[in-house]
């Protein structure tokens, strides 16, 4: 593992503001609510599109869908991000020699990240005809399977 990785984690952990957070009764609750909170609406609005270009939902075309969601969506990812970032740094030394969490932050966040931008992007151009083509499909449920192999290794950490 890298030095500079673990003296910025060490560095970071024994902030003042990540010691109040992680010795507070009330303040590591609010940053896993606001973390959840953000996962919410970044995840759920990606995987509506996601489904309505497999197929399912009403029948108004995916680009619709994600001009309604679009904002939300990059809202929820910003929330997600200060949160996910704040909960980082109340135990970083253990999360950056966590096999679960490098697989998350390191590969699977990474590719689900490229999929949701290769998706937002094509949407457009795979709602122009009468049907959804079998490319959009196929990037709707990869991006659904990328963010549940996030989500799998998120709940994992604590077993690692």
């Amino acid at each position: 593992m890298n030095g500079w990785l673990i003296t910025f984690a060490h560095w970071l952990q024994n902030t003042p503001w990540a010691v109040a957070i992680a010795t507070s009764d009330y303040a590591y609750p609010f940053v896993q609510l606001t973390h959840f909170t953000g996962l919410s609406l970044w995840v759920g609005t990606s995987i509506a599109v996601d489904l309505r270009l497999m197929g399912f939902g009403r029948r108004e075309p995916a680009s619709q869908l994600l001009d309604t969601l679009l904002v939300w969506n990059w809202i929820g990812f910003g929330i997600t991000v200060v949160g996910g970032f704040t909960l980082f740094s109340i135990a970083a030394s253990s999360y950056v020699s966590n096999p679960a969490f490098r697989y998350k932050l390191g590969v699977f966040i990474p590719l689900a990240l490229v999929m949701h931008i290769v998706v937002q992007s094509s949407t457009r151009k795979w709602s122009q005809g009468p049907h959804t083509p079998a490319v959009a499909r196929f990037a709707g449920l990869l991006e659904v399977l990328l963010w549940l192999a996030v989500a799998s290794c998120a709940v994992s950490i604590p077993y690692f």
